[in-house]
């Protein structure tokens, strides 16, 4: 009997121990690397596996990916279209552009502007004779879409409304003509990343809804004064022409007169943060 108990407990400790490993190496999931770590990740390691998404527009590519240590999964899409005018229910688009590279495009300002930890990192990848963007697999937890249909409110909404003041900013900025709930992404500690920007970047000059402007990241603010736009050229040319390069200047310039109004109509505490 005392045998036969000792056996119990022993497989008892067995069992603990491997479901104590389990969860171990789904916390450790998320491996910590820099972000030239992940690009060149991204850039070198050998695809494995991939599913198509049946999820937006474009239906991007899920591929798991290897270079012999880390495996790590990656957001491939390749949609290269133009055309002379699109109709939607909104209206008639016209010189209407979806392009991967406006993903990388995105990326690049956002480092400039110091929000890249908004996005995944995005590269430039050829997988199975296409070019497209590549971005970092990320831990998310629900879009936008899913916490609405579930209720769901932050625990902190000035850091919620924090992150989000950020992204408006950001999506004036580009452009970006399909803005959705689906490319509002939610991570652990409600943490928020904004993803596909393949129809961003128009060629109008005005702000599309400058109501959406009504706070702004100090930090970020700065940057916006100081964005240069031989320097946003340079490193973007072989993602946007000097068009839309030209377009996002004046769009930045008029957010910058926004916010400046703003701040001299309700004073600098009620507006930056």
């Amino acid at each position: 009997m005392n045998v036969l108990r000792l056996r119990w407990r022993g497989l008892i400790l067995a069992v603990v121990v491997c479901l104590t490993y389990q969860l171990f190496l789904l916390a450790s999931d998320e491996p910590t690397l820099t972000k030239d770590q992940i690009k060149q990740f991204l850039l070198t390691a050998k695809v494995i596996k991939s599913v198509q998404s049946k999820k937006g527009i474009t239906n991007p590519w899920r591929l798991t990916l290897t270079d012999g240590t880390l495996t790590h999964d990656g957001s491939f899409q390749s949609v290269e279209e133009h055309k002379q005018s699109v109709e939607f229910a909104s209206g008639t688009e016209l010189n209407f552009v979806d392009s991967y590279k406006y993903n990388i495009a995105a990326y690049q300002l956002a480092e400039m502007l110091g929000i890249d930890d908004m996005l995944p990192v995005y590269v430039e990848r050829k997988w199975k004779g296409e070019t497209g963007s590549l971005s970092w697999w990320l831990p998310v937890k629900m879009d936008e879409v899913e916490r609405h249909r579930q209720n769901l409110t932050p625990p902190d909404a000035d850091a919620w409304n924090n992150q989000m003041y950020k992204i408006r900013v950001f999506d004036q900025l580009v452009s970006d003509t399909d803005t959705n709930l689906t490319n509002v992404l939610i991570g652990e500690d409600w943490k928020i990343w904004r993803v596909d920007f393949s129809r961003a970047f128009r060629l109008q000059g005005k702000v599309k809804s400058p109501e959406d402007l009504v706070r702004c990241d100090r930090h970020l603010l700065e940057k916006l004064k100081a964005l240069d736009g031989n320097e946003l050229q340079e490193r973007t040319k072989h993602y946007l022409n000097k068009m839309e390069v030209k377009a996002l200047m004046q769009r930045r310039d008029k957010i910058v007169e926004r916010f400046q109004k703003l701040i001299a109509e309700k004073g600098e505490n009620e507006v930056l943060y």
